[in-house]
């Protein structure tokens, strides 16, 4: 935390390599696994053992579809199989994975903990069925403090860190980044702009009028006054707080003794404003610095784990997660999977804090510190105030589950409404919802929103730009290019082409299929995804249409099925709601994404996409011919005239807006 980017260890460290006895072949390739003399279950595993060797690695165990049955990790693999290949002493989830079990495939590694590594990705790749999977839908938000520009600026960051700087955090989430962002500018006075902006800028900004930034972009504050700026607010963000604002009070004391009330007015709303920071964090503890917090707890068959993270000795939130796995495995057996697949693609800290002891803590100690390049300690508090953190953790996560399990109960008896009121075979357990959203026509946006047995899954959301020339806003026509573009994918995802290279990665997993879509509109949308099903070959789909009551009134919604008169449900049955609640979703998501689309089509200024054109040269041309219209329809002449603007760039930016080809490559 607080330092530069680490490089992460990659699969390409691990010394890997595969000990099949026979060729590799594609594993979703049923000819092969279904082949009438194969050997299956723990009689296959033990003709594997005879030609495994003992040393460190990963298998894979395959059913007979080529779906991925389970990973996992050993420091031997001859012994780790061996135990497979018993006929007693199984649980009943592990008996029923062997006699699932049709193909096997192993990597050896150098290492145990190159074996832990590996086994995670995978994981968290394939989604097993038989493993514990953490289910996880966006990165944590981070604090970064630029370092590729002389005037440091702070923002938030997500994803990758591959920008230069100093990244503080995780941040559970964005409202808890934005809020200590907002608290920061007050108390450090550091840019928010983009580079942009900043080189653009000719005169201070509002955030300067109202004390939120010291506006380096026009030379109101010196390169060593904003250097010290930038120091402080880096201390404070490592844990040295104290001692910032102890300077921070000599400051004021100073000034005010030197009679500059003004100045010392300005440090004193900075002492003010990194108070709030400081109390804005939470239960902030007085041992712990920089640390993950882990508690899980178990009931009814489902497990959470509450995680906080502590930065600089203070609380910057907590998240809790609901992994998948069998209901018998042990609550030590899911929090040990899950830590490995934690810390997959995420920095860990210095101490990571667990609520139970589990099996591989010590190889888990030694994996994260190969991540983070540095010592990581993975610790079971016994008494103190960490054992009072995690036993706030441990209130947090059963309290959570418990509200989870409340919700699931809710939320499978909907599900079972669904599939009596629509008569589907059994409960569906993903239904896709599907609406436009365009104006005139104009910036035509298509949304998806999917739901569940745990209720929306935003992960799964998806917007689909309308490539194709709609006249008039043709409803119709958006609707079956939605159609034909997602199912079109579903096909080619989810089925290997008989051309398939043996070289390409046989254990992607096949994309999820909807049992259910349903379609905002009537009897013409309902034909309009019954000829594209139809079209593409499918029949395992069931889809209605939802059509808005008269007056659009809701509770009087009529809903269209094939081979079905239309039919209404009763105002107050509680599946009729719930169907609300999908149309409603459906069309804020599909508006939201249209006025996203819209607004980035209105802010766009074409001279940003002209090669060779940045901040200065645009701004001439701006000046020079007052809008970028002006500047699409002046000539070459007229172009060179610009200052900076040389032969060579005017006939750039000349092609550009007069259709040559070239100008964009």
């Amino acid at each position: 935390m607080g330092e530069e980017q680490d490089s992460k260890p990659q699969d390409t460290n691990t010394e890997a390599k595969d000990v099949n006895a026979e060729p590799a072949k594609p594993a979703r390739r049923k000819a092969a696994l279904l082949a009438p003399d194969a050997v299956t279950g723990s009689d296959l595993i033990a003709e594997k053992v005879k030609i495994l060797p003992d040393s460190p690695g990963v298998y894979r165990m395959f059913g007979h579809d080529g779906e991925v049955l389970y990973v996992g990790k050993a420091r031997s693999l001859k012994k780790r199989v061996a135990n497979y290949a018993k006929l007693t002493g199984h649980s009943n989830r592990i008996a029923r994975m062997i006699a699932n079990t049709h193909a096997m495939e192993f990597i050896t590694t150098a290492t145990e903990t190159d074996a832990l590594l590996l086994e995670a990705n995978l994981i968290k790749r394939l989604k097993p069925r038989y493993n514990v999977l953490m289910r996880d839908d966006k990165s944590f938000p981070y604090i970064l403090l630029t370092g590729d520009h002389d005037y440091v600026q702070v923002i938030k960051h997500r994803g990758a860190r591959a920008r230069k700087g100093d990244y503080f955090g995780p941040f559970a989430n964005a409202g808890a980044v934005n809020a200590t962002l907002n608290a920061l500018q007050k108390a450090f006075l550091l840019r928010s702009c983009s580079d942009s902006v900043f080189e653009s800028r000719t005169r201070p900004c509002l955030l300067f009028q109202i004390k939120r930034c010291s506006a380096p972009c026009t030379g109101e504050i010196n390169a060593e006054g904003y250097g010290e700026l930038v120091n402080e607010a880096r201390d404070f963000l490592r844990g040295r707080s104290r001692k910032t604002q102890k300077d921070l009070v000599t400051h004021m004391d100073e000034a005010a003794t030197a009679l500059d009330f003004e100045r010392a007015a300005i440090y004193r709303d900075r002492i003010r404003a990194l108070t709030q920071v400081q109390q804005h964090q939470g239960i902030n503890p007085q041992t712990l610095t920089e640390a993950d917090l882990f508690a899980a707890y178990q009931e009814g068959g489902q497990t959470c784990i509450q995680v906080f993270f502590f930065r600089a000795g203070q609380n910057w939130g907590n998240r809790a997660y609901f992994p998948r796995h069998d209901r018998d495995v042990e609550v030590t057996e899911v929090l040990d999977a899950f830590l490995a697949q934690f810390y997959e693609d995420r920095h860990p800290p210095r101490l990571v804090l667990l609520s139970h002891d589990v099996p591989g803590r010590a190889l888990l100690a030694e994996a994260l510190s190969i991540i983070a390049g540095r010592k990581v300690a993975v610790g079971l508090p016994r008494r103190g105030e960490k054992k009072e953190l995690v036993g706030h953790a441990m209130t947090n996560a059963r309290e959570a589950l418990g509200r989870r399990l409340a919700e699931s109960s809710t939320q499978r008896t909907l599900l079972e409404g669904v599939a009596e009121v629509f008569g589907l075979p059994e409960t569906p357990q993903r239904i896709e919802v599907y609406d436009n959203s365009h104006i005139s026509g104009t910036k035509a946006v298509g949304g998806m929103v999917v739901a569940g047995p745990d209720g929306f899954m935003k992960s799964q959301y998806r917007k689909f730009n309308i490539k194709s020339e709609i006249a008039d806003g043709d409803d119709y026509a958006m609707m079956r290019e939605v159609l034909t573009r997602r199912f079109s994918r579903l096909l080619k995802d989810s089925e290997p082409r008989p051309d398939t290279p043996e070289t390409d990665d046989p254990t992607a997993p096949a994309p999820d299929w909807p049992d259910l879509i349903l379609i905002d509109g009537g009897a013409g949308q309902l034909k309009v995804a019954v000829d594209v099903l139809t079209e593409l070959g499918i029949d395992s789909v069931v889809p209605v249409g939802i059509a808005k009551g008269p007056e659009r009134d809701a509770g009087r919604e009529r809903f269209f099925m094939q081979g079905r008169a239309p039919f209404m449900m009763e105002p107050r049955n509680p599946v009729l709601y719930y169907l609300q609640r999908l149309r409603d979703e459906v069309h804020r998501f599909a508006i939201g994404s249209h006025r996203t689309r819209r607004s980035m089509a209105i802010g766009t200024n074409p001279l940003d996409e002209v090669p060779g054109v940045g901040p200065g040269r645009k701004r001439a041309l701006l000046q020079h011919f007052g809008s970028a219209r002006a500047v699409s329809r002046a000539g070459l002449t007229d172009l060179e005239a610009v200052d900076g603007i040389s032969a060579a760039l005017a006939r750039t930016i000349y092609d550009f807006f007069h259709g040559n080809p070239d100008a964009t490559s």
